[in-house]
């Protein structure tokens, strides 16, 4: 694949680039282009260089090979779909793609019994029609690409901050704010590869809060991601003091009593979509567990709005 840059890609880094002309990662362009498998103006590309107008990118690489996931019937909650995409509301435990203890009972299990193998293959095999992700113990929506043209058309809005994402979660402790940004670079912890952490050479991450409902000893907010980082919310909450109910890694030991995972749900997603143009909005309701917890800290209420 050829691509001659236009105004507007300067300053860009080459993979962060590249990532949303192809529709896939940026891990994906960095793996092809450690193999040598990127020209940038007719040499070997880095990674990290830095992109001008004119620029002449030159890649190749393999197509996916046959998915290998397995379809299973499991249900799914399908709040949208047609002949392009799907949204689903993931159930919390769910994991979505097959990976190391997890190689069955995935959403892409799921998704592939269901779309009748029609999902895009450009997160190649374990990840069939996957654009983006919510944690295993994490409820609510994501999208689900059923063709490659959809799949990088909802890549690029992910890659320009446009596709829109709103969560719902209850936190420890009692907000001083009753709404703000946090900005702060999230990357892998030092102490602990399985974590992330914010560090001083993350990757940028920014997250809106607003207080829905505050609690004696827990608060409930809305909470806008600007970018999708993993972990986001879990670890931006975590920095402010101010964990996620329930969470197993970034919040306090033994975790809230009662909760099987972090107490956050997914709960409105907002694209144009990629063939019409057409803005959609899908909505889903907190699960009955949460809407439980949230039953527990009402007796204790101190002012919500």
């Amino acid at each position: 694949m050829r691509f001659i840059l236009t105004e507007g890609c300067e300053g860009e880094r080459l993979d962060q680039s590249l990532a949303a002309l192809l529709g896939k990662s940026r891990a994906f362009v960095q793996q092809i282009v450690a193999r040598g498998d990127v020209l940038l103006n007719g040499k070997p590309a880095k990674k990290s260089a830095v992109l001008s107008e004119g620029d002449e990118i030159i890649c190749e690489f393999a197509q996916p090979a046959e998915l290998l996931a397995r379809p299973e019937n499991i249900p799914l909650d399908v709040r949208y779909e047609d002949a392009d995409l799907l949204v689903v509301n993931k159930p919390q435990g769910m994991v979505v793609h097959p990976g190391p203890g997890h190689a069955e009972h995935t959403l892409v299990n799921a998704l592939l019994y269901h779309c009748r193998g029609e999902l895009s293959g450009i997160n190649g095999v374990i990840r069939p029609g996957i654009v983006h992700r919510i944690d295993k113990d994490t409820s609510g929506l994501l999208v689900a690409a059923k063709n490659d043209f959809a799949h990088a058309g909802l890549a690029r809005q992910i890659a320009a901050h446009s596709f829109t994402r709103e969560y719902r979660a209850v936190v420890h402790g009692v907000l001083k704010n009753p709404e703000g940004i946090i900005d702060a670079p999230i990357g892998r912890d030092p102490r602990d590869r399985k974590k992330m952490a914010v560090t001083q050479n993350g990757k940028p991450a920014r997250t809106h809060y607003f207080l829905a409902a505050q609690y004696e000893r827990f608060a409930e907010l809305r909470l806008q991601l600007e970018t999708g980082r993993t972990h986001q919310i879990r670890v931006h909450m975590a920095q402010m003091r101010h964990p996620v109910a329930g969470d197993p890694f970034y919040g306090p030991q033994p975790p809230v009593k009662g909760l099987n995972g972090q107490c956050l749900h997914a709960a409105k997603i907002g694209f144009a979509h990629p063939r019409t143009g057409e803005w959609l909005e899908v909505e889903a309701e907190a699960p009955g567990w949460y809407e439980g917890f949230l039953m527990k800290l009402r007796g204790d209420i101190i002012g919500s709005k």
